[in-house]
């Protein structure tokens, strides 16, 4: 149940509460109608709240780059021994 759903319980509890003069045996309209709209009333703040939350998300991308650090280079090799 969304926006249109809380408005629409509204709606019809505002009728059953205030529109309707029809009498039923062991059924009290208007507090009916109460009961609507305040149930309509909130599910249009839960669905207000959720969009709101839903808009406040932020997507960032990770991009991990790894380099291995480059070694320092070798010492040069002592000569070689004259061959006898």
């Amino acid at each position: 149940m969304g926006i249109g759903g809380g408005i629409a319980l509204i709606v019809i509890g505002a009728i059953m509460s205030f529109g309707i003069s029809d009498r039923i045996d062991g059924v009290n309209l208007t507090v009916i109608g109460y009961i609507c709209m305040g149930a309509g009333a909130l599910a249009l703040i839960l669905a207000i709240a959720m969009n709101a939350q839903r808009n406040n998300t932020t997507h960032r991308e990770v991009i991990e780059q790894r380099t291995t650090p480059q070694a320092p280079p070798a010492p040069p090799a002592p000569p070689a021994p004259p061959a006898v």
